[in-house]
C-alpha cells in the first residue's frame, strides 16, 4: 500500500513527494537526505543562532528584555518545528507542524520590526536579520498554503 510522506523538501519546494514504502518516514531513516531540505534545517537553525546572538546583545531595560525573550522563543519555534515537520508521520501532520512554523516565523518577525521601529536606546536590529526574518515567514507561508492545498 502506498503511504503518503510529507518530507520536509516540501518545504523547501513547495512540493510534496509521495513513496512506496511501509517503512520509514524521513529521509534520514530511508538513507537518502534531501539536499534543499537539508540546507532550510541549516538556515533555520542559523537564524537561531543569530537571534541569540542579537538578543544577548539588547541593552537591560525591561522592554528590551521582555520584547527579546519573546523574539528568543519565536526563534525557537521556527527552528524546533521545521525540524518536527521534516519528520511527520503523514499530510495532515505535516501541513499541521508546516502552520505552526508560519506562526512562529511571523511572530519574530513581529518582534524584529517592533524593535526595529521602537527607537529603543541602544537596539539597532541588523537589517540582515530582518531581511532572513521576512524571507523564512514568505517560505512557509508558501508552503503552507501549498500544504493545504493539497488537503482536498
Amino acid at each position: 500500500m502506498a503511504e503518503f510522506v510529507a518530507r520536509c523538501d516540501s518545504a523547501a519546494r513547495n512540493t510534496l513527494r509521495f513513496r512506496e514504502s511501509g517503512v520509514g518516514t524521513t529521509d534520514a531513516s530511508a538513507g537518502a537526505v534531501n539536499q534543499k531540505a537539508e540546507e532550510l534545517k541549516a538556515r533555520t537553525k542559523r537564524f537561531l543562532l543569530d537571534i541569540i546572538h542579537f538578543v544577548n546583545e539588547l541593552p537591560f531595560t525591561a522592554t528590551a528584555q521582555e520584547i527579546g525573550r519573546q523574539l528568543l522563543r519565536a526563534g525557537i519555534g521556527v527552528a524546533e518545528n521545521y525540524r518536527a515537520a521534516c519528520r511527520s508521520r503523514s499530510h495532515r501532520e505535516f501541513t499541521a507542524r508546516i502552520g505552526v512554523v508560519l506562526e512562529e516565523a511571523d511572530e519574530a518577525e513581529l518582534w524584529l520590526d517592533v524593535l526595529n521601529e521602537s527607537k529603543l536606546s541602544g537596539v539597532a536590529v541588523p537589517s540582515a536579520l530582518l531581511e532572513e526574518g521576512r524571507a523564512l515567514r514568505r517560505i512557509f507561508a508558501a508552503s503552507n498554503m501549498t500544504a493545504r492545498g493539497s488537503d482536498s
